[in-house]
């Protein structure tokens, strides 16, 4: 019985934790990244001349020597180049993927980057009026995918909280409650809907503010069918399983 408690107020702490990441992901990470977005979209071209500080609030086009690149499929962060040749930029240059420019560019080439803020956002081959490549730092207009995590931890905040609540009276969750099959069902459920509706969002430019109706609404038709599909042989039966 102590223990069935302990985990369910064990899982109490774990619903606050979700609901404060859900609350962050729409108060902090939704609106910083973009107003980020925006304030780089309106940003002024620099004035000519040579730059007298590594940060400025304004967009400025310098000239990189690339001294190395390397393209890795297999890792994280296996996109880079590593540039120099400018009086504060130099550096290694994180990519999301390989193309359009990195996977063609070899040592020696001369580049055009744009800075912002102290940071390359793009790069292009040449005098850049060729295509661009986003680096990793670039601002992105893609709050679909803050708000599908952060509504993917509010809906796991309350999975915590009712499964939590159910052990606190013990000596055992009802059969509803159980971690087999059932809360492990939703928690995959709930995490593989978050990340899905948020990527095809992203993909397919859906408003921001419909992730959240969305992936509500297949969460709860996903409960249906787990409850539906394999109801436990009496509703007022119990188990010790947590």
């Amino acid at each position: 019985m102590i223990v069935t408690r302990l985990k369910g107020l064990a899982l109490l702490a774990l619903s606050v934790l979700a609901a404060l990441g859900c609350w962050a992901a729409f108060t902090t990470w939704l609106v910083s990244d973009r107003v980020a977005y925006r304030a780089y979209e309106t940003a002024p071209t620099c004035p000519d001349g040579v730059p007298e500080r590594r940060s400025e609030d304004c967009l400025r086009t310098v000239t990189f020597t690339v001294d190395a690149t390397k393209v890795d499929r297999g890792k994280r962060g296996g996109f880079r180049a590593t540039l120099s040749g400018t009086p504060y930029w130099d550096g290694v240059v994180l990519f999301g993927d390989p193309g359009p420019v990195l996977e063609e560019l070899r040592p020696g080439d001369r580049i055009t980057g744009t800075v912002w803020r102290g940071e390359v956002m793009t790069i292009a081959q040449g005098d850049g009026r060729g295509v661009r490549q986003r680096t990793s730092e670039a601002p992105r207009d893609e709050p679909q995918m803050a708000a599908g995590l952060g509504t993917g931890l509010g809906l796991l905040a309350a999975l915590a909280l009712v499964f939590g609540c159910a052990r606190l009276p013990g000596p055992g969750p009802h059969a509803w409650f159980a971690w087999r099959p059932y809360g492990r069902r939703l928690l995959i459920l709930t995490v593989s809907v978050s990340v899905a509706v948020g990527l095809v969002g992203v993909w397919t430019g859906l408003v921001w503010w419909l992730v959240p109706a969305v992936e509500v609404v297949m969460v709860s038709m996903g409960v249906v069918l787990i409850y539906g599909w394999d109801r436990p042989e009496g509703d007022m039966r119990q188990t010790g399983i947590a």
